[in-house]
């Protein structure tokens, strides 16, 4: 009896053993799974709408948008809104001379759609509508980080002045002034300028499902990007939206008074 305990006890302690040692073996041969790749997230950040900016003026952008018609549809009224507060407070104080336009790129949507409309305020128009390349610092299919510093390859958001044109190693150029201190103000030191980019065009697009980068750069399609160049003009005004956007001429008070002086032009 005690014998045969002995080798029932013996069988299990082997079984015991060779379970854990087929266990850590099979362990040592699973190969490692990668984990999912997760791509850009296409949810949008909100827009909060702008703190302190009088009814008549809100009123007159609602209508304005409305007036855009399907061309804008994908421009939303809080990117909008921003894009027109800032073009009446900048002419308010001087800082743009052509008036009647703005060009307003909603930098949080994904490169993948055209995001960048010239507007002809007055004329409730859309003049173009286009592709924008951001900066290879500032993400993939979506820009999530943006920076004025010096060699970082980020779009930097903010307002910007037109300037004037050149030929450049990408053809016709226009030069860009940030208007906004800590922003975007390294803009012509970083020689952060509109110009044609392939990476940029509908070809790109086709074949990669995204545009390709900048180095801080808002490119353009190589199709549009004259008449782009041309429409805003010298002493315009261009608006870089994204998360984050912080910029004084967000001024609603001196926006609407503006509007009330001069209308839209």
């Amino acid at each position: 009896m005690l014998l045969l305990l002995a080798l029932l006890s013996a069988c299990q302690a082997t079984t015991a053993s060779e379970t854990a040692v087929a266990a850590a073996a099979s362990a040592v041969v699973r190969p490692a799974i990668p984990p999912p790749t997760v791509p850009d997230s296409l949810r949008l950040t909100p827009v909060a709408p702008l703190p302190a900016l009088p009814d008549s003026l809100r009123q007159a952008v609602r209508r304005l948008h409305a007036q855009l018609g399907p061309e804008a549809a994908t421009l939303r009224p809080e990117v909008l809104e921003q894009g027109c507060v800032g073009y009446l407070a900048l002419r308010r104080a001087g800082r743009i001379s052509h008036g009647g336009i703005v060009a307003v790129a909603d930098m949080d949507l994904p490169s993948s759609e055209a995001r960048l409309w010239v507007l002809d305020l007055p004329e409730g128009r859309v003049l173009h509508r286009s592709h924008v390349a951001h900066g290879r610092g500032s993400g993939r299919l979506r820009a999530r980080r943006f920076s004025n510093v010096m060699k970082s390859a980020c779009t930097a958001l903010g307002f910007y002045r037109t300037q004037d044109t050149y030929q450049g190693k990408h053809g016709l150029s226009r030069r860009l002034r940030g208007l906004d201190r800590g922003q975007n103000d390294n803009a012509l030191r970083r020689y952060v300028v509109l110009h044609a980019a392939d990476y940029a065009s509908r070809q790109h697009l086709q074949r990669h499902g995204q545009l390709g980068y900048s180095r801080g750069c808002p490119a353009l399609p190589p199709d549009q990007y004259r008449a782009i160049i041309r429409a805003v003009g010298e002493g315009g005004c261009l608006l870089l939206s994204g998360p984050g956007l912080q910029s004084k001429w967000l001024d609603g008070p001196a926006a609407a008074r503006q509007l009330a002086a001069r209308g839209w032009r």
